[in-house]
């Protein structure tokens, strides 16, 4: 077993390093206080070949591979897991599925431009009486001669402000006792498509988190991604990969949090020495250490399995359970390393602990990837 990077591996972590020191770190505390969006990092980003980072060429994509994209998100939330999470969405989330499931036609209409940087991927999934249980889908899509008539909501999605359009599911019927769910690709400019960006949160304050209005937005068949009825398989294909970039994302934010941490820890004079001779705090930064080093090593095997075409539904919920409870683990303890100025807003790591609190929650809550695991073992 070889776990090395490869050279293109080893030259995007050093780019995306080099690029998150320079463009996202330096403003990365000013954004969380004014809960500003960087649109300029990914017009910064776009030149640079990375919005379709692990898609073809061919579709204007940097034809990389999933470790790639996940080293990608790590550095960037390893100093703004706002950047992070905008990114991860954007690939795994918004492009995924036009690549996955797409026509040629839809590729090149929808999935070039996203490639390209000219808008930023999103995905409508969640409901606010649908959010673990999506396969309870309330919006519905109504046929209506040539197109379809769609109306309902949905809550918490990533980057939608920004999105020229997305795939969002909607019931188009039922099979049994059990809603046919579909998806469809809609323009957010469309007649009675409303984005609300009001949302007061915890964390992650310049990402775009936004709730979504519909009401009778006409599609045309043209615009229905994959088959009819298909959109349940459609989804939970998309959140697997999905689950690669949060677990990725919660080994960056810990990354970060730990680096802080050991600095203060060599820096912070107590007792006439510096804290990090002190064998209590020595055991926590090794336990940290530890933690994200094995985080880091699971998420990119799910990676390499995807890689492969190999299953790896299973590997992902276990990177994306076990990283980003290594994140809350390590941010608590960084946060307590750095006693007092922990707590303030100008030591960080208060910024990492409530940032990575959403990577238990995210495509998928940690109850859920036990459920998921649990049955992929046979339970």
């Amino acid at each position: 077993m070889n776990f090395d990077l490869t050279q293109e591996q080893t030259m995007i972590r050093k780019l995306m390093r080099d690029f998150a020191e320079g463009e996202v770190a330096p403003g990365a505390d000013e954004r969380d206080r004014t809960k500003r969006f960087p649109k300029e990092i990914f017009d910064k980003m776009a030149e640079l070949n990375l919005m379709g980072l692990p898609f073809p060429e061919e579709y204007g994509g940097g034809g990389a591979d999933t470790i790639s994209f996940a080293i990608a998100v790590e550095e960037l939330s390893r100093v703004c897991a706002s950047t992070g999470i905008t990114y991860s969405a954007h690939i795994s989330l918004g492009c995924a599925p036009l690549y996955l499931f797409g026509t040629e036609e839809q590729k090149q209409k929808y999935l070039v431009p996203l490639c390209e940087g000219k808008t930023l991927g999103s995905f409508g999934l969640t409901e606010p009486n649908a959010g673990s249980d999506a396969g309870g889908t309330k919006t519905r899509a109504v046929k209506d001669g040539d197109g379809w008539v769609i109306n309902g909501s949905k809550c918490f999605i990533t980057n939608a402000s920004y999105a020229k359009f997305l795939a969002l599911t909607a019931a188009t019927g039922n099979m049994g006792n059990v809603r046919e769910i579909t998806a469809f690709i809609v323009p957010t400019d469309a007649p009675g498509f409303r984005v609300i960006d009001n949302y007061v949160k915890m964390g992650l304050h310049s990402s775009n988190t936004t709730e979504l209005i519909l009401e009778n937005v006409r599609v045309t068949d043209q615009e229905i991604l994959g088959e009819i009825g298909k959109g349940f398989r459609q989804f939970l294909i998309t959140l697997d990969g999905g689950r690669i970039g949060i677990g990725a994302m919660a080994v960056g934010i810990a990354q970060g949090a730990y680096e802080l941490a050991l600095k203060y820890a060599k820096e912070r004079v107590q007792f006439g020495q510096s804290i990090s001779k002190f064998q209590a705090i020595q055991h926590k930064l090794a336990d940290m250490h530890m933690q994200i080093e094995l985080a880091r090593t699971y998420v990119y095997k799910a990676a390499w399995l995807k890689d492969q075409g190999r299953k790896f539904t299973k590997e992902a919920s276990i990177c994306k359970l076990y990283a980003s409870e290594v994140a809350m683990n390590v941010c608590n303890q960084a946060v307590q390393i750095h006693g007092g100025w922990g707590y303030m807003h100008d030591y960080k790591v208060e910024r990492f602990f409530r940032d990575a609190k959403l990577t238990e929650i995210g495509e998928g809550t940690s109850e859920i990837q036990r459920n998921i695991i649990a049955r992929e073992i046979g339970c």
